[in-house]
């Protein structure tokens, strides 16, 4: 799956712009604030319906505007029409698939598979538990749409569950402790599955990014990703320790009014060689192990969705030393088609650009080709 090209119109910096971009690698060449990430920012929005820095939709349109407007034409097997709008007046986001408009996100999570490697991605592994979680739940639900059903439903009474202790807080009472019940009911079902899937997600990616990491540094450090849930990190006991925690918990969770068992304050851990990286890994392999992190889900997304994912990096060559500079470009023209920002493309000459990669330039929302 590649995109072939993109408008965006009043999104950020960009006011009008065109762009026809290459199967393969595309280099996005531009100052600081001058409108580069947008790009990968916008091209994210059609993949998922938002942006991948978290921003809120007003943030995208451009200043005195009351819009912005993206679209996107992508290219498999058959071509797909996309395009992603919002209105500051409205405060209404619409989402369009070939002309039909779109009313879930779910609806589209996992159709164009996307990998994102960014500076933020620091935050994965060196970060809090709540940024592995987004990590991890953002792979499997682009492959899995079963999984992103669950965890949306399991949100959801994670929601319901927490007014209740809310309320139950101010007014116990008998009708109140009988619906907590039934909420931690559907709480342990939905959780249990959120369980498995990560159980076995963690077991297969660990090949993956073991493979990534080996073709990074050549086999000299041996990563791993460890989850367990309260002690169990198989499946035989999930639902009868979940049931076991809540209990002993129940009186706590309801003094503090708070969800405080669950897989959604579960960890999972980083190693290298054994040795956990959060504790004791250099800055070196921290940033291996986020580049090895992205190659990985690349290459799950593909397999598991059946889909190439688009691979897009933003400003990531500027941290790497040479060898790791090198080691990156030769594993990107293996993937297909990928998006690249950075500063100045003179810098990096370890990139070996190709006659069918593409060059382009962008200032103040302008955009040109070398």
């Amino acid at each position: 799956m590649v995109i072939d090209s993109i408008k965006l119109k009043n999104f950020r910096l960009h006011r009008n712009s065109e762009l026809n971009f290459s199967r393969e690698l595309n280099y996005i060449v531009g100052g600081n604030g001058q409108g580069k990430t947008t790009i990968l920012e916008a091209i994210y929005y059609l993949c998922t319906t938002k942006s991948f820095n978290r921003s809120h939709d007003s943030e995208g349109i451009t200043f005195d505007t009351d819009f912005f407007d993206v679209s996107g034409l992508f290219k498999d097997f058959t071509d797909n029409k996309v395009r992603c709008s919002y209105d500051r007046e409205t405060n209404r986001k619409q989402f369009f698939l070939n002309d039909k408009q779109i009313h879930r996100s779910s609806s589209i999570i996992g159709k164009f598979p996307v990998v994102i490697l960014s500076q933020a991605d620091h935050s994965i592994t060196l970060g809090a538990p709540a940024d592995r979680r987004k990590f991890v739940d953002s792979v499997i639900s682009q492959a899995s749409e079963t999984y992103l059903s669950i965890l949306l439903e399991y949100n959801k009474t994670l929601r319901q569950r927490s007014s209740l202790l809310t309320r139950l807080k101010e007014y116990k009472s008998k009708n109140l402790l009988d619906q907590l019940d039934s909420w931690s009911e559907l709480l342990i079902r939905n959780g249990v599955e959120i369980v498995k899937h990560r159980l076995r997600f963690t077991n297969e990616f660990n090949n993956y990014l073991n493979s990534s990491y080996t073709r990074l540094l050549n086999g000299t450090e041996i990563p791993k990703i460890n989850y367990d849930f309260l002690g169990t990190n198989g499946p035989d006991k999930i639902e009868e320790r979940f049931i076991e925690e809540l209990s002993s918990l129940r009186e706590s969770e309801l003094i503090r009014a708070a969800n405080l068992v669950g897989p959604h304050r579960d960890d999972f851990y980083f190693y290298v060689n054994d040795y956990e990286l959060k504790k004791y890994g250099s800055q070196g392999q921290h940033k291996t192990f986020q580049i090895a992190l992205r190659f990985a889900q690349f290459y799950f997304l593909k397999e598991t969705t059946g889909k190439t994912p688009i691979f897009l990096m933003d400003d990531i060559y500027g941290d790497l030393d040479n060898y790791r500079a090198v080691k990156t470009g030769e594993y990107l023209k293996e993937v297909g088609q990928a998006f690249l920002t950075m500063t100045d493309f003179a810098k990096y000459e370890n990139l070996n650009k190709s006659g069918s990669d593409k060059l382009i330039y962008v200032n103040k929302g302008d955009v040109s080709y070398a």
